[in-house]
């Protein structure tokens, strides 16, 4: 398959990411990611009040966030350095649960250091690694990490259909 480029990645995650919510259970939809403490201000897009306490969230347009999504979380991933069937995968993790966390787990799948830093040793090992078993484990330490939130409960079930959507893109971009 040819390169995933950055709208092609949008139009996935928007499929996963929907309009504005404010349950005021969801850490990420208060301004200081704590629960009761802060402002309310919700989620639009997958873009939370948590990670931009300062944006106008409930009038965020679409343009507006596919624009962030490009800027604070595509290019800082460079996913231009990682396979198309893995880029996706990543990204997407980065987005629901943190880039740190998210490139740390990708690290723990290959077997490297996890420092958050996906350098030339973690895309060397990346890059000699079947691209089936990156892709394997990755998917079991996100699913690992979602079962030991407090909030598995509550959105687990949700979680786990997102993954197994990303396992159905996988099997297309691999």
């Amino acid at each position: 398959m040819s390169k995933l480029t950055f709208d092609q990645a949008f139009e996935r995650l928007i499929g996963h990411e929907g309009n504005f919510t404010n349950d005021k259970n969801d850490r990420g939809n208060w301004t200081t990611g704590i629960i009761g403490k802060g402002q309310l201000k919700g989620t639009k897009y997958g873009i939370s009040a948590m990670t931009y306490p300062q944006l106008d969230i409930k009038n965020l347009t679409l343009d507006q966030a596919k624009q962030i999504y490009k800027r604070d979380w595509w290019d800082a991933l460079s996913a231009n350095k990682l396979d198309t069937a893995i880029v996706f995968q990543v990204w997407d993790f980065a987005i629901n649960a943190g880039m740190s966390t998210a490139k740390r787990k990708l690290q723990s799948a290959v077997g490297v250091a996890d420092d958050g830093i996906i350098g030339p040793i973690t895309l060397q090992v990346i890059n000699s690694t079947d691209l089936n078993d990156v892709l394997m484990k990755f998917n079991a330490e996100r699913l690992n990490y979602y079962t030991k939130l407090s909030t598995w409960p509550t959105y687990g079930k949700g979680w786990v259909n997102r993954v197994a959507g990303q396992l159905q893109y996988a099997a297309v971009d691999n």
